[in-house]
């Protein structure tokens, strides 16, 4: 018996969990939706209805509405083309591929996106059975219940809200970055081998990997803030979020060419460390510094909006602070040697134009005019693309603002 409690026990204890309640909605939404096709469809299994909201029924609800309509559209569209096909020819086997190459060609032209396939089974459906017309009309009638449950449970019953996951991706990212600079500060002052510097050079690499799961994660947290009634400042979230992100991902093709000078270093000084030893340390310093400013600017983006922003701010410009000091200590030592005995002072000179830019990209001025052209132009873009809305959103603005002044 506890072996058969521990799955539901361990449910229950992650009942605010994105996946759970998704599941728990999507696996609700199909039941519902199967109970209310038996009622309205001549059907004696209706599995349509329940397929449509549980496809329908997905993590976020702008994902769900374009996909309820998608759906419904790619359907009738089936319906339509296997009622005309069954009133002229019927079903034989040259009429079944013409039915599949007008099904997907149709698909293609209404644009129903991902659902084009759905059009042709939908079609070959229908056509396959003796009474196509009242076939067809339960067809659509299933999947409209389907596509209503589906739409229902997201208006009533909001979606989860991906944000959280998607910072947390962010900030994965970052103590991954963090970890290698910290690793590469190590090995400064060190004789190191070609294929060790290497193997710094393909983690570096790796993270490009990284940086598409992550975006995979802030797209997901992207449409699950839009329409979504449980969420005010949806807009913010997305620019916050993607911002920090982009920025992240400049950092991160630094490092991975940062990575690469010090490869070069590594096969030009194999009887030597990379550094003399005062040099070394100012940039091991400095490294530190830039990890932790790194780390810092990821729960900034991340807790924007929450009682610990404040804080991560501080800290970030803290660190930035103490990494251009660093910085302009390793600078002076560098030139020192470099004067002295000028082998590879091309890499030198890389080095420090590298760490410049992830410098100038955690800047926090820079971040806030980052943030300000891209809510400008997002604004904008709503603004092209819905016209009148803008119109009507300004008129009650306007209204208001009338109002409270004869008040």
């Amino acid at each position: 018996m506890p072996d058969v409690l521990d799955p539901l026990a361990e449910l229950v204890k992650r009942r605010h969990d994105p996946v759970v309640v998704q599941t728990v909605r999507s696996t609700a939404a199909a039941t519902i939706a199967y109970v209310v096709a038996l009622e309205l469809s001549k059907e004696p299994a209706p599995l349509t209805a329940p397929l449509t909201a549980l496809l329908v029924v997905q993590v976020t609800l702008y994902a769900t509405l374009t996909r309820s309509l998608r759906r419904v559209e790619a359907v009738v569209v089936g319906v339509l083309i296997a009622v005309a096909f069954s009133v002229l020819v019927g079903l034989t086997w040259w009429s079944l591929c013409l039915i599949i190459l007008a099904a997907q060609t149709a698909g293609y032209l209404t644009r129903v996106g991902d659902w084009v396939q759905e059009v042709a089974i939908s079609a070959m459906l229908v056509l396959g059975v003796a009474q196509v017309t009242t076939y067809a009309w339960d067809r659509v009638l299933e999947t409209l219940i389907g596509a209503g449950v589906g739409m229902g449970f997201n208006f009533f019953l909001a979606p989860p809200v991906w944000v959280e996951t998607a910072g947390k991706s962010i900030e994965d990212l970052a103590r991954r970055m963090r970890q290698l600079m910290l690793h590469i500060g190590e090995e400064l002052g060190s004789q190191i081998a070609v294929d060790r510097a290497a193997a710094r050079l393909h983690e570096a690499r790796r993270l490009d990997h990284d940086i598409s799961q992550v975006d995979a994660a802030l797209r997901q947290a992207e449409d699950s803030v839009r329409l979504n009634p449980r969420v005010k400042e949806g807009l913010l979230y997305r620019v916050v979020l993607r911002t920090g992100l982009d920025t992240l991902e400049i950092c991160t093709v630094i490092l991975r060419v940062m990575s690469r000078t010090l490869t070069d270093l590594a096969r030009a000084r194999t009887d030597e460390p990379l550094f003399p030893s005062d040099v070394a340390d100012a940039l091991k310093d400095l490294f530190i510094h830039l990890a932790a400013a790194v780390e810092s600017f990821a729960v900034l983006v991340t807790t924007q909006v929450s009682a610990n922003a404040e804080e991560a701010e501080s800290r970030l410009s803290s660190e930035l602070v103490k990494a251009h000091a660093s910085r302009d200590r390793g600078a002076d030592l560098l030139l020192r040697r470099v004067q002295e005995h000028p082998r590879q002072w091309q890499l030198h000179g890389a080095l420090l134009a590298e760490i410049d830019r992830v410098l100038d990209e955690l800047d926090m001025e820079q971040r806030s005019k980052r943030l300000m052209e891209e809510l400008d132009r997002s604004t904008r873009e709503k603004r092209e693309r819905f016209p009148y809305l803008h119109k009507l959103q300004r008129r009650l603005r306007r209204d208001r603002t009338d109002g409270s002044g004869a008040v």
